[in-house]
């Protein structure tokens, strides 16, 4: 039997009292979330109580959700689902209850259960299906040890609603245990208190006491050891990596000092990192309690770690207070950024700061260049308009960049002492809250900017196009210097006579980005015969050759291009490198291959988004992920 989905979306938050009131008295306010079936003014789960068996064999996971709920006499609770088979639903105390699931669109199918005589609990039985799209099932071969097969899960935005039933918005938080059963020669880890060594028998019980939003659960199972970084934090990799990692990521318990004491206690216990194969689509996922990170910041020399920065910085913008739904979600990224700089300046320094700004600063001007020739202008926009839309699609370097120069320029404005008392404030009275972008200004203008009589053209940055004709731009002394090496160059120095001897990752991403516009075969050799950049094991450094490499048609990079893609499935590296090659016929034709052997070794977050610009669906059959 089915219902019809009606368009009552709705997403819980909560509105703090005045913002002229210095107490902690709340309220609740209800948002809509159109990405969301949810409507947690009626019916909305507290807690989750999770019980599962990872079946690697046969790629599924199976078990029980029971839910806490709380209601106001209400006799229904819809819950969201993607692609999940419903076994069997209960009350708190066995009794069957009456269920139903909805129609199916691009966010899923909704689940309506029956409250019998105002019940506060349910219990789901369920499994996951072929091709979940937050759970990426790997084998062997696709590991960095090649002897076990992995698994992990990737819930933003909206992707946890296809490995558990759950009331998947961002303002809708909840507690949670789980109890997972995995072979007993792997190891579980979720986004919560965690194990640090394996267990005899594969069951891992895990507890996570803070509310969070339902795209922050999170799971890895896979051959791991976990490594101890400080009195707080530790790394979690396979055998052959964990040392490696260990080692990049010496400096995280200065960052986590360094992050508490610009805006407050760090309110999880632990914050570790947990290493993952390089299919993971994202450089990083600020899970709680573990950060997951993709392999490819791993340079051999800790020059790619401000990823780790900016995942811990998400401790307080984005875990802590959350955007209440994916439109806000400059919330979560703009102040992120902002923090991962100030966390960086604090560890290394002011150059290194100005370096990693500047460079963000190039990739706001490119991405807002391209989107504003697309189909959706609009998205150039701080908050943004999604309804009807995958929230993913909004998800750019508009939210991150733009974000942080808003914020930076507010900075500017008020002064920093009085810019980082307004956050340090800001956090702790909005802790373990979601923020819509209203509330936000609201709270911005009332606390900061009328007191300080400060005024800013707001709606020109939140809801307007572009980059505003304000923003601060960035400077680097550092690149004034590589660029007159690049000059150099440019007027005939041979590439071995340059002054780089003393550069970093950053200043290498800014020679590359500021090479000529036609290079030729023997100036490419030239730099490559130089400094290796075809051979380099940093992938930052790397992608960003490579794209030259295609542009110019520098065949002797295109084996590495080849097996690059092939391995990595970091969408920040995929996507430029996949759009390059569609500016030629010959681009287009070598796309196509490298991805007809490489997409199953994607992510379904990276996967969307390339079948989609290489129109894969309109020329080949679907390849399983």
């Amino acid at each position: 039997m089915k219902f019809t989905f009606l368009p009552y979306l709705a997403s819980l938050v909560f509105l703090l009292g005045s913002c002229q009131d210095k107490g902690t008295s709340t309220a609740e306010q209800y948002v809509m979330d159109p990405h969301s079936c949810a409507r947690p003014e009626e019916a909305v789960i507290t807690h989750l109580d999770l019980d599962i068996k990872v079946d690697m064999e046969a790629k599924r996971i199976e078990g029980t959700a029971s839910y806490a709920i709380r209601s106001e006499g209400a006799s229904l609770i819809y819950l969201d689902t993607d692609g999940l088979e419903i076994l069997d639903v209960a009350d708190k105390d066995g009794a069957p209850a009456k269920w139903e699931l909805g129609d199916s669109t691009f966010l899923g199918r909704p689940l309506k259960v029956e409250l019998g005589n105002g019940s506060d609990g349910i219990k789901v039985t369920y499994r996951t299906t072929l091709g979940a799209k937050a759970l990426q099932w790997l084998s062997p071969v696709q590991t960095a040890d090649g002897t076990h097969p992995f698994l992990f899960t990737q819930g933003q935005a909206i992707l946890t609603r296809t490995w558990i039933p759950i009331q998947d918005s961002p303002g809708i938080r909840i507690t949670y245990n789980a109890r997972v059963t995995v072979p007993s020669e792997l190891m579980a880890v979720m986004s919560a208190s965690n194990p640090q060594e394996r267990t005899a028998d594969g069951v891992y019980t895990f507890r996570m006491d803070q509310p969070i939003p339902a795209y922050l659960i999170a799971l890895a199972v896979g051959d791991l050891e976990f490594r101890s970084m400080g009195p707080r934090t530790g790394v979690y990799a396979e055998r052959s990596m964990v040392d490696k990692a260990a080692w990049e990521f010496a400096d995280t318990e200065r960052m986590l000092e360094a992050a508490e004491s610009l805006y407050g206690p760090y309110r999880w216990e632990r914050y570790d990192v947990i290493v993952l194969p390089p299919s993971f689509p994202f450089g990083g996922m600020e899970n709680p309690r573990l950060t997951f990170a993709t392999p490819t910041i791993i340079a051999g020399d800790r020059s790619l770690t401000a990823l780790i920065a900016h995942e811990m910085a998400h401790s307080w913008s984005g875990n802590l207070v959350t955007n209440a739904t994916w439109d806000d979600f400059w919330l979560n990224e703009g102040f992120t950024v902002y923090f991962e700089n100030r966390i960086c300046e604090a560890v290394y320094g002011k150059d290194f700061a100005q370096m990693h700004h500047l460079l963000g600063h190039q990739d706001l001007v490119a991405t807002v260049a391209r989107i504003s020739a697309g189909e959706h202008p609009e998205d150039t926009h701080l908050h943004l308009h999604l309804e009807g839309r995958d929230p993913d699609e909004g998800m750019t370097d508009v939210a991150y960049e733009k974000g942080f120069a808003f914020l930076r320029l507010i900075e500017e404005k008020v002064g920093r002492e009085k810019f980082d008392a307004f956050l340090r404030g800001y956090f702790e009275r909005n802790a373990f809250r979601s923020m819509t972008t209203e509330r936000f200004l609201a709270y911005l203008d009332d606390e900061l900017l009328r007191p300080a009589k400060v005024q800013l053209n707001i709606a020109e940055w939140v809801d307007g196009p572009g980059i505003p004709s304000d923003i601060i731009l960035p400077t680097s002394e550092r690149f004034v210097k590589v660029d007159q090496e690049l000059d150099r160059w440019s007027n005939g120095t041979p590439a071995k006579d340059l002054n780089t001897s003393d550069w970093t990752t950053h200043e290498w991403l800014h020679f590359l980005r500021g090479l000529p516009a036609d290079l030729d075969e023997k100036a490419m050799s030239d730099l490559d015969g130089t400094f290796g950049f075809t051979r380099t094991g940093n992938n930052e450094i790397l992608a960003a050759w490579l794209e030259h490499c295609i542009a110019y048609d520098y065949g002797s990079a295109y084996e590495r291009l080849d097996g690059f893609l092939t391995t990595v499935g970091r969408r920040k590296f995929l996507v430029p490198l996949y759009r390059r090659m569609q500016e030629t016929e010959k681009g287009r034709i070598m796309a196509q291959d490298i991805y007809a052997h490489a997409r199953p070794n994607y992510h379904s977050v990276s996967v969307n988004t390339l079948d989609e610009l290489l129109r894969w669906k309109d020329n080949k059959p679907p390849v399983a992920f």
